[in-house]
């Protein structure tokens, strides 16, 4: 498939929309049949052009998860427009930022406030407006989302329609993701690529049923996956798992057979435990939202190595990732350390293994450092330190020296924190100053914030403990 502009709508139906009109494609409070879905997006398409969306046009979407958001946005690109996906938990100001930067044309925004931050999804009724000064989209791209910024600034990225569609047809030709008849309790944000794409815009594809939690609270998952009798898989991110993972005595649920999470590797302990309760597979995936999914290993054959997803060519330069890509996904200038000749650098550190073309993943190239003329990678200062009895959560950066932000789980520990690291690692990889925080800093998609800048504003309950 090509699809050269913004404009041509026909991937919509196709790949999204087609289907048995009685078939229940979602479940929010209640299920959602093909043939309302596509009333709901032809409604909500009369709006956006009674604002002055046309083809090739912009619209910026501000909201919640809910039934609005996922027809607004099929609507968007039914028009032939570009969607612009801001996340609904930034701040007025972030949106405001953002809108400025971007500048759509249309901007599309819950018309009354809306609470519960631990809801799955919500009833919103929603305001759509014409914007001053908004410009057209200028691109091929049909999508343009902000990364998590985990580790920085968001970047601007852009996909187009030919970049959904191919990643598409490779979740349909691996092993172990949902089919028809299947259900997915997503608990991504429908705003961030693996719950937009691997969870709604794959379920639409494929004709798997896609449920979102009416909480994101370790009851409110499991009980969504009772209200189903269909094989069920869960698609989350770490912070989920542990959630799961912390239930003592977890309900029988015979239909969950799996779990997914994508981001960063799931701890060893945390992996052990999940497995330990529920009995199911468990498989990560390794992806970017520049890319969209990368590698996965959803039955755990290969942990923590990854195979790369069908159709990607991926190859180890310098210690580093770098995935083949015809073009930058970065809208405006190119940084030619983000991309250059037909590849984009990941900056994550890996290797492919020889014949198996197997990828590790370890960890952002950023987290590698040198102390004193040796070298650190911060990734397994951090795992260590997670894994720890007394720390419930961890994150370590370097600056001028190595530095950890970690939570308690009971106050007062700190002395056995610092007797168990250094049991395990040697003198120069210890951190050498601890920060304990009530509570550390997370993207809107569960990752755990690593740009310093964000945690020297977390205040330090115990005061520094400098070694």
């Amino acid at each position: 498939m090509s699809i050269d502009l913004c404009g041509d709508s026909s991937w919509v139906d196709e790949f999204l929309l087609d289907g048995p009109d009685t078939e229940e494609c979602l479940f929010l409070d209640g299920p959602v049949r093909r043939g309302e879905l596509r009333r709901l997006v032809a409604r909500r398409q009369e709006l956006l052009a009674g604002a002055g969306l046309a083809p090739g046009g912009t619209a910026a979407f501000c909201l919640a998860p809910s039934l609005a958001f996922v027809a607004g946005l099929l609507a968007a690109w039914r028009a032939g427009a570009q969607a612009i996906l801001l996340d609904h938990r930034l701040t007025a100001f972030e949106t405001e930022r953002a809108l400025e930067q971007l500048a759509p044309q249309v901007v599309v925004s819950p018309a009354a406030p809306y609470g519960g931050h631990l809801r799955g999804f919500h009833t919103v009724q929603e305001r759509v407006a014409a914007r001053a000064g908004g410009r057209p989209a200028g691109n091929a791209c049909v999508l343009v989302q902000l990364s998590s910024g985990s580790t920085g600034p968001s970047k601007v990225i852009g996909r187009t329609a030919e970049d959904l569609v191919g990643e598409l047809d490779r979740y349909t030709r691996m092993d172990g993701v949902p089919r028809r008849g299947e259900r997915i309790v997503s608990l991504a944000s429908m705003v961030h690529v693996l719950g937009l794409v691997g969870g709604l815009m794959y379920g639409l594809h494929t004709g798997a049923q896609v449920a979102i939690p009416a909480r994101m609270t370790a009851d409110g998952i499991l009980a969504a996956v009772a209200a189903g009798g269909a094989p069920t898989t869960l698609l989350g991110v770490p912070f989920h798992l542990e959630l799961l993972a912390a239930v003592a005595a977890p309900p029988p649920l015979p239909q969950l057979t799996g779990m997914t999470t994508g981001g960063e590797l799931v701890r060893a302990q945390v992996h052990d435990a999940f497995v330990d309760r529920y009995g199911i597979r468990l498989g990560n995936m390794y992806g970017m939202t520049e890319v969209g999914v990368i590698a996965t290993d959803l039955f755990g054959k290969h942990r923590p190595a990854l195979e790369p997803a069908p159709g990607l060519v991926i190859r180890e330069e310098g210690g580093e990732l770098h995935i083949a890509a015809a073009r930058s996904p970065y809208l405006g200038a190119t940084d030619p350390s983000r991309w250059s000749d037909g590849w984009l650098h990941t900056r994550d550190a890996g290797t492919v293994e020889p014949g198996s073309g197997l990828l590790r993943v370890r960890g952002r190239r950023d987290s590698q450092v040198s102390v004193g003329a040796l070298k650190v990678d911060l990734t397994e200062v951090e795992h260590t330190l997670a894994a720890l009895p007394e720390v419930a959560a961890a994150v370590v950066v370097h600056g001028t020296v190595i530095e950890a932000y970690l939570v308690l789980r009971e106050p007062g520990t700190l002395a056995r924190v610092e007797a168990g690291l250094a049991e395990q690692l040697a003198g120069y990889k210890r951190p050498r100053v601890l920060h304990v925080v009530d509570r550390l800093p997370r993207t809107a998609t569960g990752k755990l914030v690593r740009d310093p800048n964000v945690l020297l504003a977390v205040p330090d309950l115990e005061g520094n403990s400098t070694r």
